[in-house]
């Protein structure tokens, strides 16, 4: 009661003395401080759990841990999600979206942190998987939670949640354009002067705070040595399909896995098939372990070699094909590794596992073209240009990944390429998966709107607000005389038939009986049960908005009759629907 007092005197406190504008700009500045806060103690968790670790572990041979790390990784995980949390929160990026789209952007308090403590557990002990989308869902947790603790709108509620993810990416990959490109083109938030401004402050504001903790050196610290080649187009295009095409094996193979597992209803088989499967890959293959951001460093340094430390294949560092034939072992394999960690139980997104599967797919196809001589391809940057591919077409969003990859390696003399390889992939997979990793199970369940306004916009309304009960009711026994009486009290011309039990039988339209109603004659032996029709169609009280202005569509009616189990509820007017609708059009509209 105290802190719901509080919270009341401050909330009136600000409508008093601070404009709503100003008070957005003041809220994005703090969400963006937050959630950069959050990005830094996430990466220091997992980067200090990961060194702890596999400190002293032994580059020119395997080790027995990595068979134990990552199922004791999930393993807590689970623990901590079932007896915790007890809510479910994996997916975080599809959360969100969830969220903007059903839930008028409400996600749980404990999202604002059970995410970073769980991805921890997982990504720290070797789950082969990405912090960045936990630490998205814990900033847009953080900008929702706060932004109706203050009394937000669903609009600004909506952007808040935008402000947390962009200010969450930033912190991350200190990479504020970036941040702010993937909540207008993931999140898919309207692009305007007064969502532009607080995104751009909580973003920058994030990327410091990040920056100011942790200096500035990025995820992997890479600057550009070889410049862009004009006669390398052809090879960035090749390098395009490639990428789109691994990026379409990583969508598929990661929904048929996750597919899979749903039919194992204990979650201690999905635990030890998932756990037990991750640690065999990584004992193999160690570059599987974890993020992957050390791998990507190795490559895009000229060390590519070093990623079979700690493998029994360290001795295949000199032989060219066989070395090969590992990077492809690596690259179909990370998302397997990948989709055994999420279905298993552990946290994590598929954020990094698509950089890391687009660098080694640009250093794989780079490193094939030079070893026959022919033409010399920089390998670093066909690295960092297969990451923007694969990021691209994965998550549907070119230019987060273009410009994510610009940011990273500190200019922009990789930028043609980038756009090259990243509008090809996305090209690529386009003509078979209209949506992204992160969308599709929305859109097969009908749950995606945030990619469409007219739905966003429907989803907001409801049926109960619309419906009108002043259409008086006639029972189908009456005469025609008693339903002309019924007819005099009436402001309508519609007019529900229903029995006794309320049950709904149809409807008499006065223009159907107009020639009739005042011929005094049949007043006695005309009753309502002959006038009657079933209009169609019908409108059930749950019905979507969606649907019945659909059937608004398809059907002459100025009103629709609404039923609750063939009970008659009252009606629903095309006049009203349309007002609704054009109010709220005009809500979203606002600058």
């Amino acid at each position: 009661m105290i802190i719901t007092g509080l919270l009341i005197r401050i909330h009136k406190w600000r409508v008093q003395h601070i404009s709503h504008r100003n008070f957005v700009l003041i809220l994005s500045l703090i969400i963006g401080l937050i959630s950069g806060l959050s990005a830094v103690l996430l990466k220091n968790a997992v980067f200090y759990t990961h060194h702890f670790l596999t400190a002293g572990f032994d580059a020119e041979d395997g080790n027995l841990l990595y068979l134990a790390y990552p199922l004791i990784g999930m393993g807590l995980t689970v623990l901590f999600v079932k007896y915790v949390v007890k809510d479910n929160i994996s997916h975080g990026v599809s959360r969100i979206l969830y969220s903007i789209s059903k839930t008028n952007g409400r996600l749980k308090n404990h999202n604002s942190y059970s995410s970073l403590i769980a991805s921890t557990l997982t990504v720290g002990f070797g789950g082969s998987v990405g912090l960045e989308a936990p630490i998205v869902l814990t900033g847009a947790s953080i900008g929702s939670n706060l932004a109706r603790v203050m009394r937000m709108d669903h609009r600004t509620i909506t952007l808040m949640i935008g402000c947390g993810a962009a200010g969450a990416i930033a912190g991350i990959f200190k990479a504020p354009i970036a941040a702010l490109i993937f909540a207008l083109e993931v999140l898919m938030l309207d692009l305007t002067m007064a969502s532009l401004i607080p995104l751009l402050i909580a973003a920058v504001t994030g990327a410091s705070i990040s920056a100011f903790l942790m200096g500035s050196a990025v995820i992997f610290s890479f600057h550009v040595s070889s410049p862009f080649d004009l006669a390398n187009i052809p090879f960035y295009i090749i390098l395009g399909i490639f990428t789109g095409l691994v990026s379409l094996y990583f969508t598929r193979a990661n929904m048929y896995i996750e597919n899979q597992f749903g039919n194992i209803k204990k979650p201690l088989t999905k635990l030890l098939i998932g756990g037990i499967t991750v640690s065999t890959l990584i004992f193999v293959l160690p570059p599987l372990y974890g993020e992957g951001y050390e791998v990507l460093t190795d490559i895009l340094n000229g060390r590519g070699n070093e990623i079979l430390n700690n493998s029994f294949f360290y001795s295949f560092r000199q032989n060219h094909w066989l070395f090969m034939g590992f990077l492809v072992l690596v690259l179909f394999l990370k998302v397997v590794a990948m989709a055994f960690t999420t279905a298993g139980g552990g946290v994590g997104g598929v954020f990094a596992p698509s950089l890391f599967m687009g660098g080694v797919a640009g250093f794989l196809i780079s490193r094939f073209i030079n070893h026959f001589g022919f033409h010399q391809l920089p390998e670093e940057n066909f690295a960092l240009a297969g990451m923007a591919g694969v990021m691209a077409a994965v998550m549907h969003a070119p230019l987060t990944a273009i410009f994510l990859i610009a940011e990273i390696t500190g200019g922009y003399q990789l930028f043609i390429p980038l756009i090259i390889t990243a509008t090809i992939s996305y090209l690529t997979i386009n003509l078979y998966e209209p949506h992204s990793i992160y969308t599709k199970r929305l859109a097969a369940r009908g749950e995606l709107i945030t990619h469409d306004k007219d739905k966003a916009v429907l989803s907001r309304m409801s049926i109960h607000r619309l419906i009108e009960s002043n259409f008086l009711p006639v029972g189908p026994d009456a005469t025609l005389g008693e339903l002309v009486k019924v007819i005099a009290r009436s402001s309508r011309n519609v007019f529900p038939v229903v029995d006794e039990e309320n049950n709904f039988l149809g409807v008499v339209f006065i223009n159907d009986i107009r020639h009739i109603m005042f011929n005094h004659e049949l007043y006695e032996n005309t009753f309502v049960r002959n006038l009657m029709y079933m209009p169609e169609p019908l409108i059930s009280l749950n019905e979507s908005m969606e649907d019945v202005a659909g059937k608004f569509g398809e059907c002459p009616h100025y009103n629709l009759p609404v039923l609750n189990e063939g009970k008659y509820i009252g009606f629903v007017s095309r006049a009203n629907v349309f007002s609704a609708y054009r109010s709220l059009v005009k809500e979203y509209s606002q600058d």
